[in-house]
């Protein structure tokens, strides 16, 4: 199966401050603040909901691409992807200005002050799929967040041009008019969201669960330590998380699981094995630090797939 992956990348930039900033600010001063922190340490991690999701496709064998906007100091991640068996060939530069960037300064009490520069990210809604070759449409297009603009507009383009696609507004939610989220439900394949995103879709459009299910061919809501749902026709599957070694960091662990149960979906598996294959490419995201640092081969994934559960052999698809 093609699919096409279209929402946002970006640099994470976190940063660790050993004090505590509430020792630094004056009350009485607030109307006049101004405050440097000396950190002990700084990272930069590759992230983005796109590419995060095509990451875990491409170690489980598979060739997604990213349909996205980046800024002049791309490169070097264009690089790592590719590296890793991602297309960033549709991956448009825009000259002079950097790629979306986060900067977080976190206190040794987990206070944070962040900082979002959308970068390169504000000209995604300069992408179309009209611009695609017949060659380049997808079978599947999965609309993450991004530009809210570029997302109402890839939503009326994939139904203009009957392209199904998985709306997965997730982040953008709040920053969507409510008529654009409905738009994007209506017209699509399916719906990803976490529990609390889901209630905030129906508070911003006033749809309710069944109003939304009746549009959709499929809805996954992941849940946390509690797992997963996938809601399809009129059942309800419940998916269990599977069991980490160990938690060092949750950043990436939604988009992780989406990587591992699109892979299932492309394979034609079951929806309860698209849910599972998901809920363990989320345990091994959830076991390392960044959204883009954990690592494994699809004969390494089976394996430990196989000591939870039972595939019936379908995961030998992921072998070749």
């Amino acid at each position: 199966m093609n699919i096409l992956l279209a929402g946002s990348i970006a640099y994470d930039y976190l940063m660790k401050f050993p004090g505590r900033f509430t020792d630094h600010i004056l009350p009485d001063k607030l109307e006049s603040l101004s405050l440097s922190f000396l950190v002990e340490s700084m990272v930069r991690q590759r992230g983005g909901v796109a590419p995060n999701i095509a990451y875990t496709m491409a170690l489980l064998g598979g060739r997604p691409r990213l349909f996205a906007t980046v800024g002049e100091d791309f490169e070097e991640y264009r690089a790592w992807l590719e590296s890793k068996g991602v297309d960033t060939s549709l991956v448009r530069v825009v000259p002079d200005v950097h790629t979306a960037s986060f900067f977080a300064n976190t206190d040794r009490e987990n206070n944070q002050i962040a900082s979002f520069y959308p970068g390169a990210m504000g000209y995604a809604a300069e992408l179309s799929f009209y611009d695609l070759d017949e060659e380049q449409h997808p079978d599947l297009v999965v609309i993450s967040p991004t530009d809210p603009a570029a997302m109402t507009r890839y939503v009326r383009e994939c139904q203009e041009l009957f392209i199904p696609y998985i709306y997965d507004p997730s982040q953008q939610i709040v920053r969507l008019e409510g008529e654009d989220l409905q738009t994007g439900i209506e017209g699509a394949k399916a719906l990803f969201a976490n529990e609390y995103e889901f209630s905030l879709i129906q508070k911003h459009t006033g749809m309710s669960e069944q109003d939304i299910r009746d549009y959709v061919e499929f809805m996954v809501i992941t849940l946390g330590e509690k797992g997963a749902r996938i809601y399809v026709d009129d059942e309800e599957i419940d998916i269990p998380a599977f069991p980490p070694e160990k938690i060092v960091d949750p950043t990436g662990v939604g988009d992780a699981f989406r990587g591992g149960f699109l892979t299932g979906l492309s394979h034609g598996w079951s929806w309860a094995l698209c849910g599972l294959a998901g809920s363990l490419a989320a345990t091994y995201c959830l076991e390392q630090n960044s959204p883009q640092g954990h690592n494994y081969t699809p004969a390494e994934f089976v394996a430990r797939f196989r000591q939870q559960f039972d595939d019936d052999g379908q995961l030998d698809d992921l072998l070749g």
